[in-house]
């Protein structure tokens, strides 16, 4: 029903009314009128990364762009598998979950400025919201909220964020699904795949023309998305890919994200192909997809690169834009060697706090399996100029206005919101207290030296563990608060009690995530 009559819209009350806004939804409405449109998706991203939402039509879908949807709130409170990790109905549920008890509603507000038509569903459009309550106060846990209110943060110390994704995926071909109703489980089992290429042979020209038609599909959904798609790949991996694409604003390239993994899943299926963001498929001999985030800092205004020197290192600092630039040369060792000291003391903030990030970057039990040595995965805090084993890694030059961060913590199911919200959060630190990184490792598996394995700069070899780091960090819970903080450790938590209870945990992982991610 439209009060809009009566009442002010759900928009001006959340104070999202611009004319900027109004230009945006009259003209979608517009479309929906001439039948351009026919069918409107209202898409919200969920702590998991998936999208959520409904599919409107006519009067509904020309009312929402206004007055926003109702989405039953429990979605929020929900684990992987999709059950409440919350008792929403217990007596005492609005004390403990204001807002969100009896599974009460809150609203989607669409963002007509980033519709976007969908290029495998003529007459679909895709338009992304955020969440609300009716009053227009916005929902904590909303998580693309969680990352705007960190790039303010960085905002008021000047800079801005700017990412480039390198994404790991696996794509086979689709056999069959399950299809015995009287054998279906929560979660649903996965699908019968067979591969698109055998694996082993890194770069193959050949196995790309092999998989051409579902990279066909890839190179069009993300291009008919407005994606800045720069390259597919062939991974090492049997049936395994990569994505690489141009940096973008940091809120920019988390929505590109969620809109790939999405849109990529969609398309292929449509096609007869099955797309998985899982980091470890239930597979032998199966290779770990990683996401690799290459990122730098702006100026407030997005232009520049705090992380790159102006001058060659022991060159005179006379002009640099690096207000702590040195005369004095450094070991190749030192960070300072390749970044400005504004981006030594980022990066030693991001190893300052790598074992709660982990918890973010790599959210599901099944991505560590990923920290092997050797295996182009990171298994401590460490970093390195140009060192894919090393958990950031460098790189750049002293006047090379690409210097950047790459870090490869990651897996390619995290949430995105959540995974930036942490490099901020963490390098903010490392800027406010002008930390110090350690010198460059020269062997980013060796253990510790004087901790010895499994100590000192190790990271959390469990969800688990990387869980009670997170919650045990008083950066992060001053920087996501302790209310987003402590709901997403407890829904996480309850993953991992499910996992640790299953009697056959290679199905529990398969059904969990194979099937869903």
């Amino acid at each position: 029903m439209n009060l809009a009559s009566s009442r002010s819209t759900l928009a001006q009350r959340c104070g999202q009314d611009s004319a900027e806004r109004r230009a945006a939804a009259d003209a979608l409405r517009e479309r929906i009128r001439d039948g351009g449109i026919e069918r409107l998706r209202v898409g919200w991203c969920d702590q998991h990364g998936m999208l959520r939402g409904k599919t409107l039509m006519g009067r509904g879908a020309a009312d929402a762009l206004d007055d926003g949807v109702g989405m039953v709130g429990t979605v929020m409170l929900k684990d992987t598998s999709d059950r409440t990790a919350w008792p929403v109905f217990d007596p005492t549920a609005a004390q403990r979950l204001p807002g969100f008890a009896f599974a009460a509603n809150v609203m989607l507000l669409p963002d007509p400025l980033r519709a976007v038509d969908l290029p495998w569903s003529p007459g679909t459009a895709w338009v992304p919201a955020q969440a609300w309550w009716d009053d227009g106060r916005p929902v904590a846990f909303d998580t693309r909220r969680v990352l705007q209110q960190a790039l303010q943060a960085l905002a008021q110390q000047g800079h801005g964020l700017r990412c480039g994704l390198e994404v790991e995926f696996h794509a086979y071909r689709l056999l069959s699904d399950p299809d015995d109703p009287a054998q279906a489980e929560w979660p649903a089992d996965g699908p019968q795949v067979a591969l698109l290429h055998p694996g082993y042979q890194l770069l193959s020209e050949g196995f790309g023309d092999q998989a051409e038609a579902a990279l066909r599909i890839v190179q069009h959904t993300a291009q008919g998305l407005r994606l800045p798609l720069r390259s597919l790949e062939i991974e090492l991996g049997p049936s395994q890919f990569e994505a690489v694409f141009d940096a973008q604003e940091a809120l920019a390239a988390a929505d590109a994200m969620v809109l790939l993994r999405n849109g990529v899943r969609q398309a292929l299926r449509r096609a007869g192909f099955y797309a998985t963001f899982v980091c470890r498929p239930p597979f032998a001999q199966v290779m770990s997809s990683g996401w690799h985030l290459h990122h730098s800092l702006t100026d407030a205004q997005g232009s520049g690169n705090a992380f790159a020197q102006a001058q060659t290192a022991g060159a005179s600092a006379a002009g640099s834009s690096d207000p702590h630039a040195t005369h004095a040369p450094h070991s190749p060792l030192d960070a300072r060697s390749v970044l400005s000291q504004t981006g030594s003391h980022w990066l030693a903030g991001l190893l300052a706090h790598a074992p709660a990030m982990t918890a973010l970057a790599s959210p599901t039990v099944n991505a560590y399996g990923r920290f092997r040595p050797n295996a182009l995965a990171p298994m401590a805090a460490r970093w390195g100029r140009d060192n894919r084993g090393a958990m950031l890694r460098v790189v750049g030059a002293p006047g090379d206005a690409a210097t950047r961060i790459e870090n490869r913590l990651g897996e390619p199911s995290a949430n995105p919101y959540l995974y930036f919200a942490s490099q901020v959060h963490a390098g903010l630190d490392g800027l406010k207290r002008a930390l110090t990184p350690p010198p460059a490792t020269a062997d980013p598996y060796a253990a510790s030296p004087s901790e010895g394995q499994g100590a000192g700069d190790r990271l959390p070899m469990t969800l688990g563990a990387a869980l009670d780091a997170l919650a045990a960090d008083p950066v992060y819970r001053e920087g996501f608060g302790s209310e987003v903080l402590d709901w997403y450790v407890h829904l996480k938590r309850s993953e991992v009690s499910r996992h640790e209870a299953a009697v056959d945990k290679v199905a529990w992982d398969r059904r969990e995530y194979f099937a869903r991610l």
